[in-house]
């Protein structure tokens, strides 16, 4: 059996599992995804107390718009697309932009738990994690969330312009530029990467 054929395997059956709405499947997902959901939609809002509230209504969604899920793509770019949506109308509710700045609790942030590191978990337990922790802080959210998404939660950029609602040119230009200014950021030693 091929990864492709397995891969094809899973998200079928995730979907199926989502329109019966199996709660032993639904548990397994938060299990599997719930560490990853709460630090990505840390980093969209700055605070954790939004960030797990909002990971608890996108559970509520994935369980209510189930049905939705075709499973011809993996499950965890329709689960972002979710979460990033409702991260957005609730920082518009409450009267904010999407966060320009890491949470307050930086160490924290890097230190939530993970299955296994990234490319981008590696480079945080260097020692220039806290350097990278301070570049990606003044980094445009629109260049730190395409360099999240690929390097920290590991999507590939149809994935990733799946979840942004943005063409994958769009995706492939803001992590571009976002490693440009990171990079340059680190050359210099300065503190300024804003695009």
């Amino acid at each position: 059996m091929t990864f492709n054929t397995t891969a094809e395997t899973e998200t079928a059956r995730t979907a199926r599992g989502l329109r019966e709405r199996d709660m032993e499947l639904l548990a397994d997902l938060v299990e599997r995804c719930q560490h990853r959901l709460v630090r990505y939609l840390l980093y969209l809002t700055g605070r954790r107390d939004y960030a797990e509230d909002l990971a608890q209504e996108t559970w509520i969604r994935v369980l209510q718009r189930g049905s939705q899920y075709n499973g011809r793509q993996r499950f965890d770019p329709w689960l972002f697309a979710i979460a990033r949506n409702l991260a957005i109308d609730y920082l518009r509710k409450k009267g904010k932009a999407v966060q320009t700045a890491l949470p307050n609790d930086r160490d924290a942030m890097l230190l939530l738990p993970s299955f296994g590191p990234s490319p981008f978990e590696a480079a945080a337990r260097s020692e220039d994690a806290i350097r990278l922790a301070g570049q990606l802080q003044i980094l445009s959210p629109l260049y730190r969330e395409a360099l999240l998404l690929r390097f920290q939660e590991d999507l590939s950029l149809p994935e990733i312009a799946q979840v942004l609602g943005a063409p994958v040119t769009t995706v492939t230009s803001r992590i571009y530029r976002g490693l440009a200014a990171l990079r340059s950021a680190f050359e210099e030693g300065g503190d300024s990467p804003e695009l």
